[in-house]
């Protein structure tokens, strides 16, 4: 039985929580919301309400990484709703006022879930070698974040990229439903499904892969276009419309090194 803190137990970080649990693992896990603790606790999760701030963090941080040999960190950036000035970097400045009481807890290896954001608007495949190249703000400071994890040498980092999230709840067609001229038509999509995001980060944790970086996305990439045209005549939503006008962006995501190291196996099937 291992004892795992995850910090942001939201769309990802809750179904992952108990399904490490039915495995027999205990966990603890953070909310910002005082709602959720009942819900935490009911799946079996010892909760704790927990924020994680760019002036500070919260008293709980101690009793939350206590005992726990491993930390999952899950929580999204967010950039967008916090406007941050540039020069700001408010989303390295949480994790930053996180490390100490990192340092001094049990805590012996991070898992980091990040973004294939980082990567930019690359053309061509893109694997874990290719040269980061942000563009949005978001991507930026997730970059320097997983840099600030795995050059501290008190615990081991992993970082893991993944790619554009679904689930049942949750298929980017919804929003894109019944819209008109919408760009990139032949861009090939690269996506992953809640479950494999949990079954690799399982996979990562059982096989000991740490100060490693892998690309989880599934080998599936058909183009935007014919793959949302598809999903909304499955749901029977309004088809979306595309412009005719080429993409320069032909990027995909290869997760390689994610089959070939974890010897891990997509489920096509949910895509």
């Amino acid at each position: 039985m291992k004892q795992i803190s995850i910090l942001g137990c939201g769309w990802l970080g809750l179904p992952l929580a108990k399904k490490l649990i039915e495995n027999g693992n205990s966990v603890k896990g953070s909310t910002t919301s005082e709602n959720k603790l009942p819900i935490l606790k009911n799946i079996g999760i010892k909760p704790f309400l927990l924020a994680l701030e760019s002036e500070g963090i919260s008293e709980n941080i101690n009793g939350f990484l206590a005992e726990s040999k491993i930390l999952i960190i899950d929580i999204p950036p967010k950039l967008r709703n916090e406007n941050p000035d540039p020069e700001k970097k408010v989303f390295v400045e949480k994790i930053n006022n996180l490390i100490p009481f990192i340092e001094k807890s049990s805590v012996e290896k991070v898992l980091f879930v990040s973004s294939t954001s980082v990567y930019g608007d690359e053309n061509g495949i893109v694997t874990e070698e290719t040269n980061p190249n942000p563009e949005t703000e978001s991507g930026k400071q997730l970059l320097l974040t997983e840099a600030i994890l795995q050059e501290n040498e008190n615990f081991e980092t992993t970082i893991l990229r993944f790619g554009g999230l679904i689930g049942e709840d949750r298929h980017p067609v919804k929003f894109l439903a019944g819209k008109e001229n919408l760009e990139n038509p032949d861009a090939p999509v690269n996506l992953i499904h809640q479950n494999d995001c949990i079954a690799i980060i399982e996979e990562i944790m059982n096989q000991s892969k740490w100060n490693e970086v892998f690309n989880a996305v599934a080998p599936f990439h058909p183009t935007r276009e014919d793959y949302y045209t598809q999903k909304a005549l499955e749901r029977k939503l309004a088809v979306p419309k595309f412009t005719s006008e080429k993409s320069n962006i032909k990027k995909v995501i290869s997760s390689e090194k994610t089959e070939n190291i974890l010897n891990y196996k997509f489920d096509l099937e949910n895509y």
